[in-house]
């Protein structure tokens, strides 16, 4: 049997507990893996809570990003071996000594990447990526990140500074030192932001990546002058009014190489800030879903 920490039911952190389960026989499509770490990420609350659907059997393992040591390979997978340190999307639960991942969103790891690094690769960094991609923002135009000092947030500014994009981003006062060392300009959120964003962007931005959603969403969106370049990971709805769209999801293992590389190379620091054994799972989890945590948070499982 392997430790594990999931819920048992829809609803809040009294639903959360470990859980003993037997070892996971990979099917087609997936490697078993010995897990070393795992991201912990706010779409693991949002599914504890129900908000993305009530689908899932009960009880369920959480989490959606790990690294670790390839134990086995499923039917029809080619391009892992057992022994190969690799990191992916997890197809079984994260929170976990053992788990599954999706070969399709998977690559090997580097060796000059730790697993901790790669833990936080395939959902945060994976999603800045796509988000970017998504929006066309390229070298010379602005764009701008509603929530940068987030998981998210922190990968998109680094990603897109690589690029050659200029970013500015939303935070908190308290934040602007840690968002500048981003390679962003800090603005601060709430009342009048629109004047501040045009203070440094008297033209406009060029791109908006929406992670909050709600009025500071439409606030801010006046300063872009293509609303077709508004992409949010949060609040579709919002977004469609104000003539945007939600994130459209590709995560490949070229594309996790490619993150990997940047991590490698010191172009993408994934600020790793809360590290929890696994037995601390549920504060890890109480960080994150409280909104506050800066960067990422992980558990280092073995």
């Amino acid at each position: 049997m392997a430790k594990a920490f999931g819920f048992v039911d829809y609803g809040g952190p009294e639903y959360q507990e470990f859980l003993d389960r037997p070892a996971l026989e990979p099917g087609p499509g997936q490697l078993g893996i010995v897990v070393r770490a795992a991201g912990v990420n706010p779409v693991d609350w949002k599914v504890r809570r129900g908000l993305l659907g009530r689908e899932r059997q009960l009880p369920a393992v959480m989490g959606s990003e790990a690294s670790g040591v390839v134990e086995r390979v499923g039917a029809g997978v080619t391009g892992f071996t057992p022994g190969d340190e690799v990191f992916g999307v997890v197809a079984a639960g994260a929170f976990a000594e053992q788990t599954l991942l999706v070969a399709a969103s998977s690559a090997v790891k580097p060796a000059g990447v730790g697993f901790d690094e790669a833990a936080t690769l395939p959902v945060a960094a994976a999603t800045a990526d796509d988000a970017i991609r998504d929006i066309g923002v390229g070298a010379g135009q602005t764009l701008l990140i509603l929530g940068v000092a987030g998981g998210v947030g922190s990968a998109a500014a680094q990603i897109a500074r690589s690029r050659g994009i200029h970013v500015i981003g939303t935070a908190g006062d308290a934040n602007r030192a840690y968002v500048e060392s981003l390679g962003a300009a800090q603005v601060r959120y709430g009342e009048g932001v629109a004047d501040r964003i045009r203070a440094l962007a008297p033209d406009g931005v060029d791109g908006l990546l929406d992670l909050v959603g709600g009025e500071d969403t439409r606030a801010a969106a006046v300063t872009l002058s293509d609303r077709s370049r508004l992409v949010t990971t949060t609040d579709p709805i919002t977004a469609k009014e104000l003539g945007g769209r939600y994130i459209t999801r590709s995560t490949t293992p070229d594309t996790l190489a490619a993150l990997a590389a940047l991590v490698a190379d010191g172009e993408l620091d994934p600020h790793i800030t809360g590290r929890y054994p696994l037995a601390r799972a549920a504060e890890a989890m109480a960080l994150v879903e409280s909104g506050h945590a800066r960067g990422k948070s992980i558990l280092e499982v073995s």
